[in-house]
């Protein structure tokens, strides 16, 4: 791999005059600066997949029914994708240090409103700040490791560290969110942040200050942008006339984000970056990937409940093959990046999920538990053999005072792709759940299969 900038960066956003000096990262400040940066991306990832096992919980005590529990995910969901977009180059702007702070407090908050919410309503709309607040966390924890990490091979594994902190959140958070909705109620899911966001912004006082390249932020981009999203998910969620126009909403607010991107001068995603190939294979990736594997996660939690009646409990401990196995994983997949470039691991990666979901079309009501959990185990591994070298692509196609932006826009895609293929497949189990899954699957191979092309041409 190369950390030479992609030279079709001349035509992003002009270089900013620096309001503070830059000097480089201390060595000793690197560790206290991952680990932070660590924290504060696993308290974001934990709440992604503690939510899952406690959906039905949640729709028994609150109601709201399947268009509930999508909106419960996907609110939290698609504010982080859409705000993702303006906070990673907020990061470059204000300072990765500061941004990542200010993130781990809101959502520390957000998580405690929550856990306090009294109405399915509120409880959408505190979700809501919490992907507002993850926006915040996961470009400038992001860029801190970049900063901290100057030197390709190190920055390789440190990444794969940073990533195998959020594998760890996600290994533990259907276990953990089983056995708090089982032992008290699904409100403990949300509580359990608290601890966990007051000791991540303890770490961040050791990580020294970001430098500021303040300009002027593109809240035109940023409201398209935001509409688009919330109007495809609404049109896939909710269907009918309501869904039609929905739709021809997002057509059209999609339209005005690409015209008014390439007008502005300072645009939240230049469309110059998308000329460089490593940047279009390291975001294809990262969508069919997010896709696969949090569309499946949403089903198997409804499956292993709805379908098979087992407990919150039993089915969080029924995804901890799928999800234990992750961290090891990414940092196995941070060596080889380190040694034989992004694209071997990648195509591997994503060649045994594209196996892992084909095995799982044999899944029925009556196939038991534990089989389901170790059919579940190829995905997982593939996607994290996949996604440290594609981040790792991603950062080194960019320079690295704009790692923030790079950051954005790669977990921008990734987490929309996922908030979209909870609200595809969640709309096709709710009419016959056995069909509906094995179609979702199918959409998911589909999309893998076409990024194994992509990144098989990619040299």
């Amino acid at each position: 791999m190369t950390t030479r900038p992609s030279p079709h960066l001349s035509l992003e956003e002009p270089e900013l005059r620096r309001t503070e000096p830059e000097s480089g990262p201390h060595p000793r400040s690197a560790g206290p600066t991952l680990g932070a940066s660590l924290l504060g991306f696993a308290l974001i990832c934990l709440d992604s997949s503690i939510v899952n096992v406690a959906l039905p919980a949640i729709d028994g005590s609150l109601g709201g029914g399947m268009a509930g529990l999508q909106w419960v995910v996907d609110a939290y969901t698609l504010a982080f994708a859409a705000l993702m977009l303006s906070t990673g180059a907020f990061a470059d702007r204000v300072g990765a240090s500061r941004a990542c702070a200010s993130g781990i407090a809101l959502f520390t908050l957000a998580s405690a409103a929550c856990g306090l919410a009294p109405s399915l309503p509120v409880l959408v709309a505190a979700r809501v700040v919490q992907g507002v607040a993850a926006a915040l966390v996961l470009p400038a924890s992001l860029a801190l490791v970049r900063r901290a990490y100057p030197e390709p091979a190190r920055r390789a594994r440190a990444v794969a560290t940073w990533a195998a902190g959020g594998s760890v959140a996600v290994a533990l958070g259907p276990v953990a969110g089983g056995a708090l909705t089982t032992a008290w109620n699904w409100r403990a899911i949300f509580f359990v942040n608290l601890p966990l966001g007051a000791v991540a912004l303890l770490l961040l006082l050791r990580a020294p200050r970001s430098p500021r390249r303040p300009a002027p932020l593109d809240l035109p981009g940023q409201v398209t942008a935001a509409v688009a999203l919330t109007a495809l998910t609404f049109a896939v969620i909710e269907r009918g006339p309501a869904g039609l126009a929905a739709l021809g909403i997002a057509v059209v607010a999609a339209a005005l984000f690409v015209r008014g991107e390439g007008r502005h001068p300072h645009p939240m995603v230049p469309l110059g970056l998308f000329r460089s190939g490593a940047v279009r294979t390291a975001v294809f990736a990262g969508i069919a990937c997010s896709v696969a594997f949090f569309g499946s996660v949403f089903v198997f939690s409804l499956f292993f409940q709805q379908v098979q009646g087992r407990s919150a409990l039993v089915s969080g401990l029924l995804f901890l093959p799928m999800t234990g196995l992750i961290a090891v994983t990414n940092v196995a997949a941070g060596k080889l990046t380190g040694r034989y470039g992004a694209r071997v691991p990648m195509l591997a990666g994503q060649l045994i999920a594209i196996a892992g979901l084909l095995t799982l079309l044999v899944v029925g009501a009556g196939t038991p538990g534990p089989a389901v959990a170790l059919l579940l185990v190829p995905l997982a591994f593939g996607c994290a053999l996949t996604v440290p070298p594609l981040t790792a692509l991603m950062m080194d196609a960019v320079p690295a005072e704009r790692a923030g932006l790079a950051a954005g826009v790669l977990n921008a895609a990734r987490q929309t792709a996922g908030g979209l293929g909870i609200a595809v497949f969640g709309a096709l189990v709710a009419h016959g759940f056995a069909t509906g899954m094995r179609t979702a699957l199918l959409i998911a191979v589909a999309l893998l299969a076409l990024s194994v092309l992509v990144t098989a041409r990619r040299r």
